[in-house]
């Protein structure tokens, strides 16, 4: 029985962690940039855009395309910042707990 007590408590830590984990993740800004930094995007840990920057050099009415692309661009770049982020909090949370190897939280 105390084994099933110590699980429980590590399992209740581990949930705390988790939400803590979380609240950082949510709160987290990430800025992407493209086009030498024509453009920036930022978005927030949940994905939400929370600011765009663009040049005004790029406001031709006959570029369209190139401004599309770059903002496209400066969004994913922004993106894999905050899931590199979130990789890296993932990494704390786990450090230390004998986890196989590849498996991933949260399942």
């Amino acid at each position: 029985m105390k084994d099933i007590g110590e699980l429980m408590k590590q399992a209740g830590q581990m949930q705390a962690k988790m939400e803590e984990m979380q609240e950082k993740v949510a709160a987290m800004e990430a800025e992407g940039v493209s086009g030498g930094g024509m453009v920036k995007v930022t978005i927030n840990g949940k994905g939400y855009c929370k600011a765009v920057a663009v040049d005004k050099a790029l406001m031709d009415p006959e570029e369209t395309e190139v401004l599309e692309d770059l903002i496209a661009a400066a969004i994913n770049d922004a993106k894999a910042k905050v899931e590199a982020g979130m990789q890296a909090e993932m990494a704390k949370l786990t450090e230390g707990l004998p986890l196989p190897p590849g498996m991933k939280l949260p399942f």
